[in-house]
């Protein structure tokens, strides 16, 4: 009988070929064209997780039971919100103020009340 640890790391690996087999099939679905480097990297990650049993070998990019570090996954969302239609989130930068806190703010910087 194998041990829970092994029984996880095979349940994270069926995930994450799962995960990329739904990510390419709703972006052809949806008629989504996926760039190169998208297509690239679904197969190449999904090849990586049936032969080694996860897609990276620096054992401190992800957990040790998941199969995907948090990079691709983080990857793999952004290409299946796009192959739905979803609008990118932003990663970093400032968020975009409203016209009414503007006003406040450069009424604040100039020292007025």
């Amino acid at each position: 009988m194998p041990s829970p640890w092994d029984q996880q790391r095979e349940a994270a690996k069926r995930a994450a070929l799962n995960a990329l087999k739904r990510a390419r099939r709703s972006a052809e679905k949806a008629g989504v064209s996926l760039s190169e480097w998208e297509g690239e990297f679904l197969e190449s990650v999904s090849d990586r997780v049936k032969t080694h049993g996860r897609a990276f070998a620096d054992p401190e990019k992800g957990a040790p039971g998941q199969a995907l570090s948090a990079m691709q996954g983080r990857k793999l969302k952004e290409i299946t919100a796009k192959a739905k239609g979803e609008q990118p989130k932003r990663r970093w930068g400032r968020r975009k103020t409203s016209s009414s806190n503007r006003a406040q703010d450069e009424g604040d910087a100039t020292g007025e009340d």
